[in-house]
């Protein structure tokens, strides 16, 4: 049974449910079955679904890859896949309307809805530790309280920017402290490796890629300043397209996976979208932790509480309480809560 038939399934059971509850079926407690529903004639939302890939979101690579959304949609839907560069990016075209689902570190998700963009929490793709602060190789940069009075490059609005702040924060020092380089991901490592800037916070692939190669080192690390990551849709599209958003989250369950049962082929895939070794895409998926719950909740709430109040003293977020507000409003779970990976066939 195809996603669509399953969906339509669902809704004409739901309908059938909610009839009964009130009365308006055929005879109370008769046994003369109700009409057929509508909905098995339902067509999708939507003639189109516009969603990114990241290299730093391995199942959407995967989905990609495998066009799975593209043989369930068939020819009724036309599937729209856009490169996300970074968490900010794809934040911006879902401000923009320019993607219905897209995928960034919880971090900027929080950041994102807490300054007024309206999406929510779809499902959790990852727990990676896709941050970390690296020098050139031989610097005489050793410690995080080193990098006061240097130039250090991070990308505004993404996890290795908050990874800064907090490693900043830990030894009592602020972006006042240094000079910031708003630089995306991949000029940031560029601008490390030709000496343009001191340290780079930096996100993988690209970290890894730059230890491999031997132009710089890793002078901080930490998983638990790492949020998760985050598939979000626009909260028009979770109301308008339902049917859609739900095949989406089933999809990147499939995915989660077809990970899992072959690290060899997601490495594969991600070396070559990335353009890396496969080597160095193996050491970035031995970094990202993928078999984990996928329900967006509490776990993502505790992280972002902590990142929170940083964003305020930072600048980024205007007060506490539009970070509370936002923290009550982000997730939504129903999706993920009822994700069917075998409803992709």
């Amino acid at each position: 049974m195809s996603a669509r038939s399953r969906l339509i399934l669902l809704t004409a059971t739901l309908s059938a449910t909610a009839l009964a509850m009130t009365g308006c079926v055929a005879g109370e407690g008769s046994d003369v079955a109700p009409e057929p529903s509508a909905a098995a004639d339902a067509e999708w939302s939507s003639d189109t679904l516009t969603l990114d890939f990241a290299t730093y979101n391995p199942l959407s690579l995967i989905i990609k890859d495998q066009g799975w959304l593209e043989d369930e949609l068939g020819d009724d839907v036309t599937v729209n896949w856009v490169l996300s560069a970074g968490s900010n990016k794809a934040n911006e075209a879902l401000r923009a309307g320019a993607i219905d689902v897209g995928s960034t570190a919880g971090s900027a998700a929080l950041l994102a809805r807490s300054n007024g963009s309206p999406i929510q929490v779809i499902d959790i793709f990852t727990q990676p530790n896709w941050a970390a602060i690296l020098v050139p190789t031989g610097s005489d940069i050793d410690e995080v309280a080193d990098l006061k009075g240097r130039t250090v490059a991070a990308t505004k609005g993404t996890d290795p920017y908050f990874f800064l702040l907090q490693a900043l924060q830990g030894e009592g020092l602020s972006l006042s402290d240094i000079s910031l380089q708003n630089l995306q991901h991949a000029d940031g490592k560029t601008a490390l490796e030709t000496g343009a800037v001191e340290a780079w916070s930096g996100l993988d692939p690209l970290l890894s890629t730059a230890v491999a190669n031997g132009t710089a080192e890793i002078i901080y690390d930490n998983v638990d300043f790492n949020s998760y990551g985050f598939l979000n849709a626009t909260e028009d599209f979770i109301s308008n397209n339902p049917d859609l958003a739900q095949l989406v989250v089933n999809a990147y369950e499939k995915a989660r996976a077809w990970a899992l049962e072959n690290p060899d082929e997601t490495a594969a895939i991600l070396a070559e979208v990335a353009g890396i070794d496969v080597a160095v895409a193996e050491a970035t998926i031995e970094r990202t932790v993928i078999d984990i719950d996928n329900v967006p909740g509490e776990a993502q709430r505790d992280v972002l509480e902590i990142i929170g109040p940083i964003f305020v003293e930072s600048g980024d977020v205007p007060s506490q309480d539009l970070i509370d507000d936002a923290l009550d409003s982000l997730f939504t779970d129903e999706f993920a809560s009822a994700a069917d990976p075998d409803a992709i066939g």
